[in-house]
């Protein structure tokens, strides 16, 4: 199953008036902006927000400013603009400057000159190697502001002592090992992005930035949470993950307000037992741990919503696990799982389940409890038949079943038709010889997988699965498909590849939906046109007085069965001619007969 990674936080800014020009912007074939529509600037008019995003521009419109003085949101991300135009500082009223994603090396003292900017976006450009950044320290009333991916080595100084209403740092993405001193100073800083940098200790001067609700040091080599984490009282999503962690201080209890706590990824072998006072935390991320057992004290945590236990060595499940009857989210793939756990059975709120790669050789009868599941993954287990039991899950639309390191299907169970909420099914890497009929009846189906199978045919019931968009069957034993396969019409991907296709051919398969369909389409016609010669000459028969059809058929059955009875006769009497021939010597029987 797909990991769900927790998502950042992604913040909007309100604007009175939205008029996107981006659809009808003007480019010339220099790529540089040649005017800004007439049909958005009429005299009296205030252009609020401009949005020049994705339009190869190679050049700042510079010349065009004056069109935009009283633009509050300018976006030039997504372009190959290289450098910033000194006319940008009559942009007075300018608030948010989106300029990501671009090849700006160096940044124009005029920038500074933004003093109403609040938002400013300057990731993915090597600006980090110029000494131009300073510049930023002039924008005094700037609140967030996102150097993603900038080849940065270091934080200046300078932007934490005169940048001191900033509320969102990004700073991921770059080759930071530590933090000025002087950071202390952004007291109104409530999230900062640290993610993938070389920080090898956690900066403490973090710790003093009591308004900090969101901390991310993911991709870092952290060996050691220092117990001050305890000062971040208003801390609500901490990301760890991917550092070298060994251990968690019993004094991270003390971030009351903590949501989100993603360790996943270290050399974590228990949890503190101080997490069970944790008692706002809905998501916390364990996966690739070596915790080997289930830490006993999480089953304390009872608003736990969304739990990541992949790869962690755990081998059973505890009785009290029911407690966390508010999971939504159970992620226990890559386990050393023999059973089904029955506790999952109780978690009656739960609503993707994940426990591929396990060694589960059998499902639950009590596994129908599970009311509002709608993904389930049971790829690589050890099942010895498709588990009928998940045919009464009636809210599922994911369905995982493919076994490219478990045992393999052979048969798909009629009942499995009762999924009529089902959008996903993956059947890959068994050994189906056929599909049952009955899967006409998953009317939702958008995704059928079921390549690495020995499939001869396919049902034509598969002919209704009016929604089906994507259709993998490579890597069967198929020589032709339903006739009427072309009615389909929402199926965006059709893979035939490494079949015995005969009927379409494999030159035909091989050329995508539109050669399959016409083939199908021209097939049919022709069969049309038979039927019709064959109606018209059965009717040419009965005009012509020869008599009824069925008559005449069952004439001409007779005239053949009489004319093979006259051709036996025949040849047996040559066989007796040639007995009494010259050279042959009549039995003994014979001649006394004779």
């Amino acid at each position: 199953m797909p990991n769900v990674r927790f998502s950042e936080a992604v913040t909007s800014f309100y604007v009175d008036t939205a008029l996107r020009v981006s659809r009808t912007v003007h480019v010339s074939q220099d790529n540089d902006l040649q005017a800004v529509p007439s049909t958005l600037v009429h005299p009296g008019d205030r252009l609020l927000f401009a949005d020049f995003a994705q339009q190869v521009l190679t050049n700042f419109p510079a010349t065009q400013i004056t069109s935009l003085r009283d633009v509050e949101e300018l976006h030039m991300e997504k372009n190959a603009i290289h450098n910033i135009p000194e006319e940008i500082k009559f942009l007075r009223n300018l608030k948010v400057l989106y300029l990501n994603d671009n090849c700006i090396d160096s940044l124009c003292e005029e920038l500074g000159e933004l003093t109403t900017l609040v938002r400013l976006d300057l990731s993915n450009n090597p600006i980090g190697c110029s000494n131009s950044i300073e510049v930023i320290s002039a924008l005094h009333n700037i609140q967030e502001l996102r150097l993603y991916n900038t080849q940065l080595e270091e934080f200046p100084a300078e932007f934490c002592k005169k940048l001191i209403h900033l509320e969102l740092l990004g700073l991921s993405g770059n080759k930071l090992r530590s933090l000025p001193k002087e950071i202390i100073n952004l007291v109104k800083l409530k999230e900062i992005y640290l993610q993938k940098n070389k920080f090898e200790s956690f900066p403490l001067e973090l710790c003093q930035l009591s308004e900090l609700e969101v901390l991310d040091m993911e991709g870092n080599s952290l060996r050691v949470l220092p117990k001050e984490i305890a000062c971040l009282q208003k801390l609500e999503k901490l990301y760890l993950a991917f550092n070298r962690l060994q251990s968690l201080p019993n004094s991270l209890s003390s971030c009351e307000q903590l949501i989100v706590l993603d360790v996943a990824g270290n050399s974590l072998q228990d949890l503190p037992q101080s997490i069970a006072q944790l008692a706002y935390l809905k998501e916390l991320g364990l996966s690739h741990n070596d915790l080997r057992v289930f830490p006993l004290q999480l089953c304390k945590v009872t608003s736990l919503q969304v739990l990541y236990l992949q790869n962690t060595g755990i081998k059973t499940m505890p009785s009290n696990f029911i407690n966390l009857g508010k999971i939504q989210f159970l992620d226990l793939s890559q386990n050393c799982l023999h059973y089904f756990p029955a506790e999952i059975c109780s978690l009656l709120n739960l609503q993707m389940l994940s426990l591929d790669d396990n060694r589960i050789h059998k499902i639950p009868a009590e596994v129908n409890k599970l009311a509002n599941l709608k993904v389930l993954g049971l790829t690589g287990n050890k099942l010895k038949a498709f588990p009928e039991q998940i045919c009464f899950l009636e809210s599922l639309e994911k369905l995982y079943l493919g076994q490219d390191q478990g045992k393999k299907f052979a048969v798909v169970p009629e009942n499995i038709g009762q999924l009529k909420n089902l959008k996903e099914l993956y059947l890959e890497n068994n050994s189906l010889e056929f599909l049952p009929a009955t899967i006409k009846l998953l009317e939702k189906l958008e995704i059928l997988d079921c390549q690495n199978n020995i499939l001869k045919e396919l049902p034509e019931s598969i002919c209704e699965l009016k929604g089906l968009q994507r259709l993998l069957l490579q890597y069967n034993q198929l020589t032709s498909l339903p006739k009427d396969l072309d009615r389909l019409q929402k199926l965006k991907v059709l893979i035939l590849d490494d079949n015995p296709m005969s009927d379409p051919p494999v030159n035909i398969c091989s050329q995508g939906i539109p050669a399959v369909w016409k083939y199908l389409q021209e097939k049919r016609l022709r069969h049309v046109k038979a039927t019709k010669i064959q109606a018209w000459w059965r009717g040419l028969m009965v005009r012509k007085g020869l008599g009824c059809f069925a008559r005449l058929q069952a004439e001409l059955r007779k005239a053949r069965k009489e004319k093979q009875e006259k051709g036996k006769k025949g040849s047996a009497k040559g066989k007796k001619g040639k007995g009494s021939g010259k050279g042959q010597r009549p039995s003994a029987g014979k001649s006394k007969k004779k």
